[in-house]
């Protein structure tokens, strides 16, 4: 690459590393996963830059930044050393400042309860209510049909209201 490349590249990850850092967290979530999934995708953009920074739209680039995340982590989990293993206890939650406000532990209760959503289906729930992608973008971003996106939505939510429980009525994909 030569120096305006370069310099269009740094731009580029300076202004999108911490969205993509984020929507990996809340693929994973783990933040040292977050970053390591943030990390291989924005090799793999700096090592095919000069192709796909060629066509000039700033969608294309997200786009192909947003499937090669989801790809990296989705593949992640299919790797036979990186799964997660049950533990014979499950250990006490560490207590909580009172003061910490109701938005942090519906943060937390929303993330734990991702983590209990098969990651297909996450990576659709990510993309769609996160990302805030119509069902076009996400099957675009995801290489799967439209069908396959609404399914994956329809089947991720149930997952997810499973795992909050059966207090959480008003996740419901929009139209």
């Amino acid at each position: 690459m030569d120096a305006s490349d370069e310099r269009e590249f740094a731009e580029y990850f300076g202004a999108r590393r911490d969205a993509v850092r984020r929507t990996a967290f809340l693929m994973c979530g783990d933040w040292h996963r977050a970053d390591d999934h943030a990390q291989a995708t924005f090799v793999a953009l700096h090592r095919h830059w000069r192709r796909i920074r060629g066509r000039d739209d700033e969608r294309v680039l997200d786009a192909w930044v947003r499937r090669t995340l989801m790809r990296t982590v989705v593949d992640e989990t299919r790797r036979p050393w990186r799964r997660e293993r049950s533990a014979p206890e499950v250990p006490e939650p560490a207590a909580r400042e009172q003061d910490a406000g109701d938005a942090v532990a519906t943060r937390a209760a929303l993330v734990t309860a991702l983590r209990a959503v098969p990651p297909r289906q996450r990576a659709v729930l990510v993309l769609r209510f996160f990302d805030d992608l119509d069902v076009a973008a996400a099957a675009a971003a995801l290489g799967c049909s439209e069908g396959t996106v609404k399914s994956q939505t329809a089947h991720g939510l149930a997952a997810l209201r499973a795992a909050l429980g059966n207090g959480i009525d008003d996740l419901r994909p929009a139209s």
